[in-house]
């Protein structure tokens, strides 16, 4: 929080030096200059030393008026500026005093309020901050008293007025930056705090996914096999029944624990995590598919491959998963082709297969209309997929009889 304010006190030194010589210079030759001024005013009527000495000395009282705001810290160098200022309104009077020494007390008032009584308190706050305004109203004291007494003439008048305005002025945009630090600082602790419930929600997901979901699928895949070794006389086909439920369980495992790798980021990380199936991927997923089921499987690709955006491959992959699943679910034993074909920017995905095809009264569906084989929810799941990548999906009956599951993707998603 502090950083900002940090950074900005550092490259104050370098300011303030540059400040500093320049009234030093200014106020050393207005001093000058007010020595020749009075050299020649009063020739003939003192002593050469006398009008020497004053001269020296209004030199001096210059630099004492300006130097400190480069070397001293903000209190310590309006100390000295506010004495350097009132031993030359005392002994010289209103014209003494150079316009550099005048600004030199404002810039030394302003920084004392803006920075505090030192650097440390102005980072780390406590009661030497809280005794700034004090000694900000303090320095203007000298000055009151000189404006009553008449002899300092404007000048005092002047510095009285304008020296706690200034210090006031520092200490208001201190406030204004330390109000807009806390503002903030308040932001970014709202963002972590949302950031962390985030993260304990996916932790509560991931462990009712990993305690429930995931057990009740690992015992299907154990009641299947331990029905496949168990059960005396079983006809082959119940045998590859069994055979297909337990795989099909253990691919449901293995996505489960991808998914729950995904959602325990602060457990396993990004090295823990599996990168999710695309393209590349769909030829395992079809030779699963066809070591499961019995039945033909193909890959068609044509067009220049490319690849697309991973949320596009991976609805394409699920999409096309969940058609070989439905496809070995109401025309077991029939052959599948999935083809990709490659376009300017789009992707054409179809699966057909060369089963019964659909039931009779079936509408084909496209977005917006279901047109579903079964009342479950594998085609509006894929046509979410489809929708959620920026395409389309369309379902029908094949040409030359099976079903058509059909989805365009874009090469980027282009979500609503």
């Amino acid at each position: 929080m502090a950083t900002g304010r940090t950074q900005r006190l550092a490259s104050a030194p370098h300011a303030l030096a540059i400040a500093g010589t320049a009234l030093a210079l200014a106020a050393l030759g207005q001093a000058v200059a007010q020595g020749i001024m009075l050299t020649a005013a009063r020739a003939g009527q003192t002593a050469p030393g006398t009008t020497a000495g004053e001269a020296v000395s209004l030199c001096l009282l210059a630099l004492a008026t300006t130097v400190p705001l480069i070397f001293l810290r903000p209190a310590a160098a309006a100390g000295a500026i506010t004495a350097a200022s009132t031993v030359s309104l005392t002994v010289f009077g209103s014209g003494a005093l150079t316009v550099a020494g005048l600004a030199a007390q404002l810039l030394a008032s302003y920084r004392l309020g803006y920075e505090g009584v030192s650097r440390a308190a102005g980072l780390a706050g406590g009661d030497q901050q809280d005794r700034t305004p004090v000694l900000a109203c303090g320095l203007a004291v000298p000055f009151l008293v000189l404006a009553l007494d008449g002899r300092a003439g404007i000048s005092a008048i002047l510095l009285a007025a304008l020296v706690p305005a200034a210090a006031w002025a520092g200490i208001a945009q201190r406030a204004r930056g330390e109000a807009a630090r806390q503002a903030t600082a308040r932001e970014v602790m709202a963002g972590t705090l949302a950031d962390h419930m985030a993260r304990g929600e996916r932790a509560r997901i991931a462990r009712e996914l990993h305690d429930v979901v995931a057990h009740h699928i690992s015992m299907i895949a154990v009641q299947a096999e331990t029905a496949l070794e168990t059960t005396p006389g079983l006809p082959a086909a119940g045998a590859q029944r069994l055979a297909e439920i337990a795989g099909t369980a253990r691919a449901g495992l293995t996505e489960m624990r991808r998914l729950l790798g995904v959602l325990r980021e602060d457990a396993g990380g990004a090295a823990a995590r599996h990168p999710q199936p695309g393209l590349p991927q769909l030829a395992e997923l079809i030779d699963a598919a066809r070591e499961n089921s019995g039945a033909g499987a193909r890959l068609i690709v044509s067009g220049p491959v490319a690849a697309f955006d991973p949320s596009v491959e991976l609805a394409a992959y699920r999409i096309v998963q969940e058609a070989l699943t439905n496809a070995r679910r109401h025309a077991p034993g029939a052959a599948v082709d999935v083809e990709l074909r490659y376009g300017e920017g789009t992707l054409l995905l179809q699966v057909r297969d060369n089963g019964p095809g659909p039931p009779a009264g079936y509408l084909a569906g496209a977005n917006g209309h279901d047109g579903a084989r079964s009342p479950g929810h594998g085609l509006t799941g894929m046509r979410e997929r489809a929708t959620a990548a920026g395409g389309s999906l369309r379902t029908a009956a094949a040409p030359g009889g099976g079903f058509l599951v059909e989805a365009t993707l874009p090469a980027k998603p282009e979500l609503a």
